[in-house]
């Protein structure tokens, strides 16, 4: 009877996430395009053969690539700058364990659905700049040209509808990415609320960046978890089978609640440091559009991500 139960609340929860993405997909890509109006494509030196812009010469600057002719017009010796052609790949993860599936209110969205959205409007701002992208955990290749956001936005579908109706094992981490070798010197991004404990994120950095794998870690929380605005009489309930709590005066917890956030998310951006990756917040009553430029503006001044 339990399977029973297990098999039809995941149909339920796998046709919910189904219905979610032609909407995410939409805010998506609204949120994509206020980026790019913001930034030029990837417009980076390297070595190409596209011509990209001309320079003034500076002792050290190969010769081969001075410009004679351009330079014959001046005073001035210049060189020929080609813009970099090499696509690079982006490896993407979101959170899509049932802690995402809160919003505190109504007119908010779940921080899953946040996470998803902004992943998908990463994924199609990396595309326009020519970058591959892929999924952390999904077999398929990572793939690049148009469309990127809705074939992405399908496997994340399937990632999905796979965690909720697979039989959940004993210390078993779903909010955390899957233990895969990504190549060396590779990029991630993973999006979550990061709530597991420390010394597992200690474990998923090091795992990452013994094979030279740089990172940049996005917390996505509702704005009631950053803030704790709850009074009086409340129930917690645990939305991974941590049980249930009640307090019947919720606000004389709100400042250890506080000090212990501002904790976990400083060991959280110390850990990230240290391995050369870097860690920001978001809030799901904030606009997308910062978040997501934050992030690719982290990429694009990535030295190894301009080689």
């Amino acid at each position: 009877m339990a399977l029973g139960i297990t098999a039809d609340r995941a149909k339920a929860e796998s046709a919910a996430i189904a219905g979610r993405l032609p909407p995410l997909l939409i805010a998506a890509e609204r949120i994509a395009a206020t980026v790019i109006q913001g930034v030029h494509g990837r417009r980076r030196v390297g070595s190409g053969d596209v011509f990209w812009q001309h320079r003034p010469y500076y002792p050290g600057d190969e010769l081969r690539q001075l410009d004679w002719r351009q330079s014959a017009k001046s005073d001035k010796i210049y060189l020929r700058e080609m813009e970099w052609s090499a696509a690079q790949t982006v490896f993407l993860w979101s959170d899509l364990s049932p802690s995402m599936d809160y919003a505190s209110r109504n007119d908010l969205p779940t921080k899953a659905e946040r996470a998803m959205v902004l992943l998908l409007a990463l994924s199609s701002v990396l595309s326009r700049a020519g970058e591959r992208v892929a999924v952390i955990g999904d077999p398929e290749p990572p793939i690049s040209g148009r469309a990127v956001a809705e074939r992405l936005a399908d496997r994340l579908q399937h990632q999905a509808q796979a965690l909720r109706s697979k039989p959940e094992t004993p210390g078993e981490e779903r909010s955390l990415p899957p233990y895969v070798l990504l190549p060396s010197h590779a990029h991630a991004v993973l999006i979550g609320d990061f709530f597991s404990p420390i010394p597992q994120f200690r474990a998923l950095i090091e795992r990452f960046a013994a094979r030279d794998v740089r990172g940049h870690l996005l917390q996505v929380l509702d704005p009631a978890e950053v803030a704790m605005p709850f009074l009086g009489r409340v129930k917690f309930r645990g939305l991974e089978r941590e049980g249930e709590i009640l307090m019947s005066r919720v606000e004389t917890v709100r400042e250890a609640y506080l000090a212990k956030l501002d904790a976990h998310r400083e060991e959280m951006r110390h850990l990230a440091q240290h391995a050369g990756w870097s860690f920001s917040t978001h809030t799901t009553d904030a606009a997308g559009a910062p978040a997501l430029l934050a992030l690719y503006q982290w990429l694009a001044a990535d030295k190894r991500f301009r080689r």
